[in-house]
């Protein structure tokens, strides 16, 4: 099948072709390999912007015209009817189209598919309504929007087969006519495995691993925190964040004024072409503290590094890490987090169980599966 797929993160362009800034849309471009063409459409920063993840060679990249985000409505609608034209314009070229949401796009482009006589899915990777609240604290009109579009979402998906992103979505989602959950996995076969490991901290720091957008819904002036608590403690610990955004100068003051900047090591954006793999393979546990998530593909990449997990419990996040997948802890609680990485630290049978299931999960949903399955759905939609 001829899939066209649409998802409202932001691409970039400097000298060469356009780039993603969000590692979701590698994702997507991997169901280039599971459906018989792949058209991948995208709002394009205007300017020169050095993208952050290259796209694969070959995939054809259709772009829209850009706007900000849901904080900036004018540009939004400024941009809508030439996306109505050049989404009315390759809808006519495939057989189906996929949509994540929701987005204000989004619900155009859906109504659009059906009068085309397109096969329709809806994707859903996040707890949208979350998502803004936190993003824009204190917008009400913001939050009212979201919800608004998250009702029309939700109204949609009654009438058409949906893919969601973990459990929680999924619950929300229930009343879809054909509903499959998936994981959002950039992990590929054969990269999954466990390099050997000493006991932490036997020749050097015990090493915490987090990556993630440093911004306001993944809660990331908590990891200082966290890492005061645990420096606290009196062994030697070393956070390394991968990420960059807006609070990443944030942290670092906030871990100088708990006196752990030394030990907090910020290396701001690393994809999978700049080391990433070797830095899951280098630490001895994951971190992950967001306020809201689907199902984050971090917890998938540090599995496929047989990394015991500690995240926390929002979204579909405890279904996917169940008895054997890591550590569970409340949201925003520093203590908590810190306490459940000592125990790991402390207790080589927990490291040894936790690592077994963390490769058995990445077995089970890395890129060609997830991809596969999705494409298999897509087939029988209607």
């Amino acid at each position: 099948m001829r899939l066209a797929a649409y998802s409202d993160d932001p691409y970039a362009r400097a000298d060469g072709p356009v780039g993603a800034e969000m590692p979701f849309a590698l994702f997507l471009a991997g169901l280039g390999d599971a459906a018989d063409g792949l058209v991948l459409l995208g709002r394009v920063q205007p300017g020169h912007h050095e993208p952050l993840v290259a796209l694969p060679d070959g995939l054809r990249f259709v772009e829209l015209p850009w706007w900000e985000d849901l904080s900036r409505p004018a540009g939004m609608l400024r941009a809508l009817p030439g996306s109505l034209r050049v989404f009315w314009r390759v809808a006519g070229e495939v057989d189906g189209v996929l949509l994540f949401g929701p987005s204000p796009l989004g619900v155009a482009f859906a109504l659009l598919t059906r009068l085309r006589g397109r096969r329709l899915a809806l994707g859903v990777r996040m707890d949208y309504v979350s998502y803004v609240t936190h993003r824009h604290p204190g917008r009400r009109s913001l939050a009212w929007i979201a919800g608004t579009l998250d009702a029309a979402w939700r109204l949609l998906a009654r009438r058409t087969p949906t893919i969601v992103v973990g459990a929680g979505l999924a619950a929300r989602y229930r009343r879809a006519p054909r509903l499959l959950e998936v994981w959002v996995s950039l992990v590929r076969d054969a990269q999954v495995h466990a390099p050997a490991r000493e006991e932490p901290g036997a020749t050097g720091p015990i090493r915490v691993l987090t990556v993630g957008r440093v911004d306001t819904e993944k809660n990331p002036l908590l990891l200082a925190d966290i890492l005061a608590r645990l420096r606290a403690g009196g062994a030697d610990w070393r956070l390394t964040v991968c990420g960059d955004g807006p609070l990443l100068g944030a942290l670092r003051e906030r871990a100088e004024a708990l006196g752990v900047a030394e030990h907090l090591d910020l290396r701001g954006f690393v994809g999978p072409s700049d080391g990433l793999a070797d830095l899951y393979r280098d630490a001895d546990m994951f971190l992950h503290v967001s306020w809201t998530e689907g199902m984050p593909q971090v917890l998938v990449e540090a599995w496929a590094a047989g990394l015991p997990v500690v995240a926390t419990d929002v979204g579909g996040v405890a279904a996917a890490v169940g008895s054997d997948g890591g550590l569970l802890v409340a949201p925003g609680d520093a203590g908590a987090a810190s306490a459940a990485l000592q125990r790991i630290a402390g207790d080589a049978g927990l490291r040894a169980r936790l690592g077994a299931g963390s490769l058995r999960r990445a077995r089970e949903h890395t890129l060609e599966r997830e991809t596969a399955r999705i494409a298999t759905f897509l087939a029988g939609s209607r």
